[in-house]
């Protein structure tokens, strides 16, 4: 399921910074490793998913992300209840 909300995510990526960028996102990755993830970039990446999975993330949930695994970890939560 993880590989699958990746590949979710970079499409995402992808709509928001370019293929190039997409190709490069890991779980580790985060917006302090992507000179492009800026919070213009970050605010259209989670409308993004919250459209693709019709969920709603709150800005307390939002403010514990590190990374893109967090940001998975956190969706496979929200789809799941």
């Amino acid at each position: 399921m993880k590989n699958k909300l990746l590949d979710d995510i970079r499409f995402i990526f992808a709509n928001v910074l370019g293929d190039a960028v997409a190709k490069s996102i890991t779980l580790d990755s985060s917006a302090l490793d992507v000179d492009s993830w800026d919070s213009f970039a970050h605010i259209s990446i989670v409308v993004g998913v919250e459209e693709k999975y019709d969920i709603s993330f709150t800005t307390k949930e939002l403010g514990k992300l590190t990374n893109v695994n967090d940001f998975i970890e956190l969706l496979i939560e929200k789809i799941s209840t």
